[in-house]
């Protein structure tokens, strides 16, 4: 009975070390998803901060310039 017992143990060692694999494997996939949607989020929240510092950047080129401490216009 004991080799029963001994195949029976090392059936169940093999499954446990096969569904720790896969459950690694399922982990770093996991981690991969997510770390490549951070990714994507990073990429298109930096397109648009420098869409809008390109955007303001004009837009202080396109208005005059105004300088302080000068005389003002008398009206």
């Amino acid at each position: 009975m004991s080799k029963a017992n001994d195949a029976g143990a090392a059936a169940r060692r093999k499954a446990d070390e096969i569904l720790t694999k896969k459950q690694d494997i399922e982990r770093a996939d996991a981690r991969d998803k997510q770390r490549q949607a951070e990714d994507a989020k990073t990429a298109k929240l930096k397109a648009l901060r420098l869409a809008k510092e390109a955007a303001d950047k004009a837009a202080r080129e396109a208005a005059p310039a105004k300088r302080g401490g000068g005389a003002t216009r008398p009206r």
